[in-house]
């Protein structure tokens, strides 16, 4: 299958920037340490990929110390956005210092740091809900999907958009009539969520499904068109069998061909490819 022609203005909303040490120094008690992909390596990844913008997302690593994703801002003021992880005592004028540095949006990463759970998500919501909506922000989750299952009743009719990271950890395969993935189908189908389509290879089993993977984009576009959001994942953080959290651990080798044959089969025609990749990220983020 040919790879699939990306539209004028498309957009990587899942990228990580990881700059050198000590310049940008990692929380200690992080999970996974990754190498080195700085600025001129995002430029270079969404050059190949004929990408025009991008949604820069803090990374666990650097807790809430997010100068290194605004200084990849600074460069790109037109073409990028950023999403933060801050601290709970950042107050109203910290919050619009970031807005102006390219921010739109807040990240509860619940599954890197150990608390995937449902009781931490409807915490972190309830905290940050009504203070982000005056900025026209939006909150993105990465949890289980058990927690964001069991924490729907109460995401939706929120006052700011909620966005789900990696297919809602929905599981390649997974039936699609599964309570947890109606839960959340109905908050996409309601317009209170949108979903990112991106990292499959941490929803598939080891040995791939990308029919599977393509199966549920398809069940997906299928609740609400807009509200799908794509995303590379890049540059593909890992923890690397054996090692511990302190030692460097490799990125995922996944080649353009791969996410731009992904593209192909999630988003089957041009129309959708141009919702999901052009205007429901200028909505959402602001482009």
């Amino acid at each position: 299958m040919e790879a699939a022609r990306l539209p004028e203005g498309a957009c990587d909303c899942h990228v990580h920037v990881v700059g050198p040490q000590p310049a940008y120094p990692m929380v200690a008690d992080r999970h996974y340490t990754p190498g080195p992909a700085g600025h001129e390596a995002l430029l270079q990844h969404l050059a190949s990929a004929g990408l025009s913008r991008a949604v820069i997302v803090q990374p666990s690593v650097y807790g809430t110390d997010n100068r290194c994703m605004l200084d990849s801002l600074a460069r790109l003021p037109v073409t990028a956005r950023g999403v933060a992880v801050v601290d709970d005592a950042i107050d109203a004028a910290g919050l619009r210092a970031l807005h102006r540095g390219g921010v739109r949006g807040l990240r509860l990463n619940l599954e890197s740091v150990g608390r995937s759970d449902p009781a931490s998500i409807r915490r972190g919501v309830a905290a940050w809900a009504e203070r982000v909506a005056p900025l026209g922000w939006h909150l993105q989750v990465y949890a289980s999907l058990d927690a964001i299952a069991a924490a729907a009743p109460g995401l939706d009719g929120l006052p700011v958009p909620l966005v789900l990271d990696h297919f809602a950890m929905i599981p390649a395969g997974l039936a699609l009539d599964d309570a947890r993935a109606r839960a959340v189908f109905a908050l996409v189908r309601s317009g209170a969520a949108y979903v990112k389509l991106s990292g499959a290879y941490r929803i598939e089993p080891p040995e791939g499904a990308p029919e599977r993977t393509a199966a549920l984009a398809h069940a997906y576009a299928d609740c609400n068109p807009d509200r799908l959001l794509w995303a590379s994942d890049w540059p593909h953080t890992n923890r690397e069998p054996g090692k511990a959290a302190q030692e460097v651990s490799a990125y995922r080798r996944i080649g353009t061909g791969r996410l731009l044959g992904e593209v192909q089969a999630w988003f089957p025609d041009e129309d959708l490819r141009a919702r999901a990749l052009v205007a429901n990220p200028a909505r959402l983020y602001g482009f």
